[in-house]
């Protein structure tokens, strides 16, 4: 059967992603189950309006795909039509209209014709909306009042009691809005529904409860000790991300003693990919300079036990909204739209292109340093702690 969606889910693993859904976890739970970015998760959600699709079962009396390997097998050892049915068991007329109609013995492919069968096999049948137009009629009008599709199914039933023609589910309404595949109701009646929601969500469905925004056992930034906010000991760094424009991001790293800049190229804003990053530009550098790092509250390094673990550098958190606890990152970071303009596409940039901003930025006298550069003031300060 040819794969559906975006992330390209073998059937076990939609089988999970729809169990998950319907026992109400969020998009971000179940990528992180399967293994997946959450738009993946979404992309198959909304394809089918966030309803389960009906699992698909072969017909008893159709080929399946071991007998169609069967077929192919058999006609490369230059066996009879009549031969390989007697070896499946089927008629012979069956594996003649098989071969003749996928291309013939010359050009008969077990996969591409169970594909072709599964393609071309009779779809669901119509529901009811779509076979009565007087009742289509009457739920799209009673929708373009606003009211929503409970209030129209109990309508209908108590209005025309003994018309079975014109009662509907409610949930046949909300399924012929947010499967436009059926074609039924248009997608501009789901305006007038009162969430505005793009596919229909699980009743256990709820954020309440959820880390959601929150970090996880993060520790703020008022536990952090006394050495770090006097910038006398190297080591303690402020970071953050700058943004451009398609969803592009770069992480930057300012040391708090000296402003040394240490920029990371990052492939997306997902904690994964961002903590395995950092993680790996901080193993660079030497014990005595990996001491502490703050963050604000992107949830960019809701990972952060990953990276203290990997870097041996302990994590602090800045209150929320309170950018000037990240004072020289935010700082840096307004430096660098220089080379790094706002809204433009940051994805463009290498590894080395990041290194050579990042040695020009560190090279520069800088005022508060008293004009020394913060390379040479890193230099300096290590060299006294040895």
């Amino acid at each position: 059967m040819a794969r559906i969606g975006r992330p390209g889910l073998d059937e076990e693993q939609k089988q999970e992603l729809w169990r998950r859904w319907r026992s109400g976890e969020s998009l971000s739970d179940i990528g992180r189950a399967l293994g997946k970015h959450p738009a993946s998760v979404f992309g198959v959600l909304r394809l089918y309006g966030g309803f389960t699709p009906r699992l698909r079962r072969r017909a008893s009396q159709a080929l399946s795909l071991k007998e169609r390997e069967d077929v192919s097998r058999g006609i490369a050892l230059g066996l009879s039509v009549r031969r390989i049915a007697t070896t499946l068991g089927r008629a012979p007329s069956t594996v003649c209209r098989e071969v003749n109609r996928n291309g013939g013995r010359a050009r008969y492919r077990a996969h591409s014709a169970d594909e072709r069968a599964w393609d071309s096999a009779s779809r669901p049948k119509l529901c009811r909306l779509a076979m009565n137009g007087k009742l289509r009629c009457i739920v799209a009008g009673k929708l373009a009042l606003d009211w929503s599709p409970e209030q129209i199914s109990g309508w209908l039933r108590r209005t025309y009691p003994r018309e079975q023609a014109l009662h509907v589910s409610h949930e046949t309404i909300y399924k012929s809005l947010f499967v436009q595949s059926r074609g039924v109701l248009r997608k501009e009646l789901q305006k007038h529904l009162r969430l505005n929601r793009v596919f229909r969500h699980s009743r256990k469905y709820t954020t309440c409860g959820q880390p959601r925004g929150q970090i996880v056992d993060g520790v703020s930034i008022a536990d952090r000790p006394p050495d770090v906010a006097d910038r006398a000991v190297p080591g303690h760094w402020e970071g953050d991300l700058i943004s451009g424009s398609a969803n592009t991001h770069i992480a930057t790293l300012v040391e708090r003693h000296s402003r040394f800049t240490m920029l990371v190229k990052v492939n997306g804003k997902d904690t994964k990919t961002v903590v395995n990053a950092l993680t790996k530009r901080v193993q660079k550098l030497p014990g005595e300079l990996r001491r502490s790092l703050t963050w604000d509250r992107g949830m960019e390094l809701a990972d952060h036990k990953a990276f203290t673990m990997a870097t041996d550098t302990k994590v602090y958190f800045c209150d929320p909204r309170s950018p000037w606890q990240r004072g020289s990152n935010e700082n840096t970071n307004r430096l660098l739209r220089q080379y790094f303009p706002k809204k433009t596409n940051l994805s463009v940039h290498s590894q080395a292109d990041l290194n050579k901003v990042a040695q020009r930025m560190n090279q520069r006298p800088r005022k508060t340093l008293k004009y020394e550069t913060p390379a040479t003031t890193l230099q300096a300060s290590v060299a006294r702690t040895d």
